[in-house]
């Protein structure tokens, strides 16, 4: 098990933390997510046989946030 914290711009409610939560958990091999808005990021726990960091950073950005790399 691997983790990853991504931090995100653009979300400013509680419905964009739920956006990027769904987007997250619709990813193969991710197995918990947890998004705040104080600070806005992501800390993601995923099986690194299934997914990466770029195709979980890939799911925010198709959900329509920016990372801040």
């Amino acid at each position: 098990m691997e983790h990853i914290e991504i931090r995100i711009d653009g979300m400013s409610c509680g419905g964009c933390v739920a956006s990027v939560t769904r987007a997250l958990q619709a990813v193969d091999g991710v197995k918990t997510v947890s998004v705040t808005l104080d600070p806005p990021q992501a800390r993601v726990d995923f099986d690194a046989a299934d997914t990466d960091a770029a195709e979980i950073e890939r799911a925010v950005e198709d959900a329509g946030y920016d990372v801040i790399r």
